[in-house]
């Protein structure tokens, strides 16, 4: 019994997973589980080195090695911003995201003992909370009977057991006699990085070396590469991974597998469920696998698997363009998110200085439907091929805006305009029919968006990421309210309850799917909001001990699924049934300081916090002070459709919810705020009859005192309740 309440209270954490970590970690996988015959493998790490930086001219051997191999890319976010050298050869010795955390740059220089070697500061590492895993590699490889040679100060790192120790170890290549001792062999490539150091750290800029600079580094690292291959014997297994970045951006890096069943197929893992992006956890079971030595269960990752196959031209062309499209969408990401927060405050600015001067507010409802449809937007622009133009981030802006506009103008045009009701359910219900439909079809939408994720970020990979759940809580919500809305004043309240309930437990299922969703989060904040908005359209009031128990439920909803999760095979789970596992091993642990130094982060957002308090203060103050601030409009709305009230607070409740028990914090919140209030604001300017809206020369009669007389004392209740 108190197994199961610490594994509930525990898995109710979840937020302490990377959803987004969603991908970011994947079951452990034993070695058979590879194809191919297990023997000799070489993993040869080259940090810094791109896709871009591959030619066919200046590469000569990596071409070659690229057109023997199944190719990929590998996202090697460790636990910063960017992965520093260090960090990357950490995290393949653990077999888990692990970091230094005091420098960025190279790990230390190998103490020699006899033909072999220790790093020095081994200890160290392993008492740090982000390194405590370092050495299973090499420990799972002198557990198998084989030994291990390193070969450069990062090979050593990767192949070190518990103790630090490699059993045989040379500076560089050319120092190495005998490349047949050991069966498992890594090679630290560091001619491309090296350039790059100064007083032995990494620079604080995006690019540091001018063009022909980096082309010599590539260059010498490609001459090293080729003397490498020179010596492996024949049949040896070569990984080779750009496990680093070299500069204060992060970039997709290259990842080849050679070995005898390679097509030239694209590379790929269980841990993003994406066919040519793999992560730097994965190089770990991939090794090992490789050797035919059992993957330790502490190990978060699956060996690589190959994909459908290409032309050696044609998937390095698509995988700079992966790159490429990452990159933008991440550099583009911050100043996007600052406009929508200005766009926001000047939006209810200008609603406040219309409606409080009575003036005609068609165009300020007509701005809040656009306004609205920005945020599915982002996502339905990934249907086109922006990435492909000259200028991608402005065809990525532009794109967005367009069909922002086209949604607009779609919820404007059809018959529902006649209704107050109509353009804000077809905004609502567009955003949920296409998270929906991104789920159901691998989230190709969300991936590579301004409002989804990025591999080049790392955080999340597939499924339903914290600001999508936020949108598609809303959504459902405030569509399923307005058809209840419709249901009540035709005598169905007990349809309306079931439909605004069956629909959105539909939706929270496809949120927290194992493989579709997979956002365990997002179920804890979508639980409470359901059966908030399912309450209210049944006529009933909220109280503080259901709300307290409908959290409780979502709680125990999500500890169902993860525990289902887990009870199927290890290699058919998702990273909900892995976060089970680490809950009874207590390897989770580390992960909880992380996720929650992360939410505590996003709540002073400069790009999000203008959104929720704009939003939030211009709600409560057109209810509070409906004469002043908006001229009534919005108890109006709730005055004549009550349950667009309840979808409206059932949204909050999710988007507050969700604030507190994901990492990505206030963005939650400020989501749900961007399009629910909106879409509020536009309903109650078109409520009121024609002659009754406010224009120019309304006379300044009390408002407060009309709203009250014509909405039955609903604006008070409303007042109370929100």
């Amino acid at each position: 019994m108190r197994w199961a309440l610490f594994l509930l209270v525990a898995s109710t954490l979840w937020w302490l997973v990377p959803a987004g970590s969603a991908a970011a970690v994947g079951p452990a996988a034993s070695a058979s589980e590879v194809s191919g015959a297990a023997g000799r493998v070489a993993f040869v790490g080259v940090p810094g080195l791109l896709w871009d930086d591959v030619d066919e001219r200046l590469t000569p051997n990596l071409w070659r090695l690229a057109g023997q191999s199944d190719r990929g890319s590998v996202s090697v976010k460790t636990l910063g911003t960017v992965a520093c050298p260090f960090d990357g050869w950490m995290t393949v010795s653990a077999g888990m995201r692990s970091a230094y955390g005091q420098q960025c740059g190279l790990p230390p220089v190998p103490e020699r003992q006899g033909e072999g070697a220790r790093v020095p500061g081994f200890a160290e590492l392993l008492a740090k909370r982000d390194g405590g895993y370092v050495g299973t590699l090499g420990s799972a490889v002198h557990a198998a009977g084989q030994c291990t040679t390193a070969v450069g100060r990062g090979a050593a790192l990767a192949l070190a057991d518990r103790d630090g120790k490699v059993d045989v170890y040379a500076e560089e290549p050319a120092a190495l006699a005998d490349w047949t001792r050991c069966q498992v062999l890594a090679v630290d490539v560091d001619e491309l990085i090296t350039p790059y150091l100064a007083d032995g750290r990494l620079p604080k800029e995006p690019e540091a070396l001018a063009p022909a600079a980096r082309r010599e580094a590539v260059r010498a690292a490609d001459a090293e590469v080729g003397a490498v291959l020179a010596k492996l014997p024949a049949g040896t297994q070569v990984v080779l991974a750009g496990i680093g970045d070299h500069g204060s951006s992060p970039h997709l890096r290259v990842a080849m597998w050679k070995r005898a069943e390679a097509t030239g197929a694209y590379l790929g893992t269980s841990s993003t469920r994406r066919d040519d992006i793999v992560i730097l956890t994965d190089i770990t079971p991939t090794v090992l696998s490789a050797a035919g030595i059992e993957i330790p269960p502490t190990v978060i990752g699956v060996p690589w698997r190959a994909g459908e196959s290409a032309s050696l031209a044609e998937s390095v062309a698509e995988l700079r363009r992966s790159d490429l499209m990452g990159t933008s969408v991440r550099s583009t990401t911050g100043l996007f998110f600052t406009g929508f927060a200005i766009l926001q405050v000047a939006f209810y600015s200008i609603a406040y200085y219309v409606l409080s001067r009575r003036r005609k507010a068609t165009a300020v409802g007509v701005a809040a439907l656009g306004i609205a449809a920005i945020p599915v937007s982002t996502y339905l622009v990934n249907l086109l091929p922006w990435v492909r133009g000259d200028y991608p981030v402005a065809l990525l802006v532009g794109g967005v805006l367009a069909i922002a506009a086209a949604i607009m103008g779609l919820a404007m045009a059809g018959p529902w305009r006649r209704t107050a009701l109509g353009p804000p359910a077809v905004v609502a219900a567009i955003t949920g029919a296409v998270l929906v439909a991104d789920l159901l079809s691998g989230t190709t939408m969300q991936f590579n968006s301004l409002m989804g994720y990025t591999a080049v970020v790392g955080g999340r990979y597939y499924g339903l990421a914290n600001i999508p759940f936020a949108l598609l809580a809303t959504a459902v919500l405030m569509t399923t309210a307005v058809a209840a809305d419709h249901l009540v004043r035709a005598g169905r309240r007990r349809v309306a309850v079931g439909l605004v309930t069956g629909l959105g437990v539909v939706a929270m299922l496809l949120a927290g799917w194992p493989g579709i969703g997979s956002d365990f989060g997002g179920v804890i904040a979508f639980v409470p909001g359901i059966a908030v908005t399912a309450l209210l359209v049944a006529g009933q009031r909220v109280s503080v001990a259901k709300f307290i128990g409908f959290c409780a439920l979502g709680g125990v909803a999500v500890s169902v699924i993860a525990v289902l999760d887990f009870l199927r095979p290890p290699a058919s789970q998702t990273h909900l049934g892995r976060f089970v596992g680490q809950v009874i091993d207590g390897t989770f642990l580390p992960m909880i300081a992380r996720k929650l130094g992360a939410m505590l982060n996003t709540m002073l957002s400069p790009n999000l916090m203008p959104i929720v308090i704009a939003g939030l203060a211009f709600l409560i103050f057109a209810i509070m002070r409906p004469g002043k601030i908006s001229a009534g409009v919005v108890p109006l709305a709730f005055a004549r459709a009550p349950m667009l009230r309840a979808g409206l607070i059932g949204a909050l409740v999710s988007g507050v919810v969700g604030m507190l028990v994901n990492d990505s914090g206030t963005a939650v919140l400020s989501m749900v705020v961007a399009l629910a209030v909106p879409l509020v604001l536009y309903a109650g300017i078109n409520s009121a009859p024609d002659e009754a809206r406010p224009t120019a020369a309304e006379p300044a009669d009390d408002p407060e005192e009309d709203v009250a007389d014509e909405s039955g004392g609903h604006a008070g209740v409303v007042a109370e309740k929100v």
